[in-house]
């Protein structure tokens, strides 16, 4: 694709840059900012996210949140997935929105499953 064509915008056009360069930058500002936050709150760990929602901590869900974002933003500016023709966008993107909360069902009904053997179970904790 040819220079003029690419897209030099990001956040849906709210922010725009004069080349790919500081385009490059500003994306690595920005998740160089959501790695920090994820960060920090691994280590503080605030208490007021502690409580549990839908199963789980809220500041799991953040987590979760944050990394499909990191994600989202990786294949679409580093991996030009903006830059393609809608049918290609689909083929790309629509079997991960429905593999990846399908995977992390799985992940999580499993781990909720070997929890309660464990806890309640026969098995004892060996490990």
């Amino acid at each position: 694709m040819a220079h003029a064509d690419q897209k030099l915008a990001i956040f849906r056009g709210l922010l725009k840059f004069k080349s790919n360069v500081q385009k490059i930058w500003g994306v690595l500002i920005f998740l160089s900012i959501v790695t920090t936050i994820e960060v920090v709150l691994g280590i503080i760990k605030p208490e007021s996210l502690m409580n549990m929602v839908f199963g789980m901590k809220i500041l799991n869900w953040i987590f979760i949140i944050l990394t499909i974002v990191k994600a989202y933003y990786i294949a679409w500016d580093f991996m030009h997935i903006r830059d393609e023709k809608g049918s290609f966008k689909g083929s790309i993107v629509l079997p991960l929105v429905i593999l990846i909360p399908y995977l992390a069902f799985i992940l999580l009904a499993e781990a909720d499953y070997i929890f309660d053997v464990m806890n309640t179970g026969f098995v004892s904790w060996n490990f």
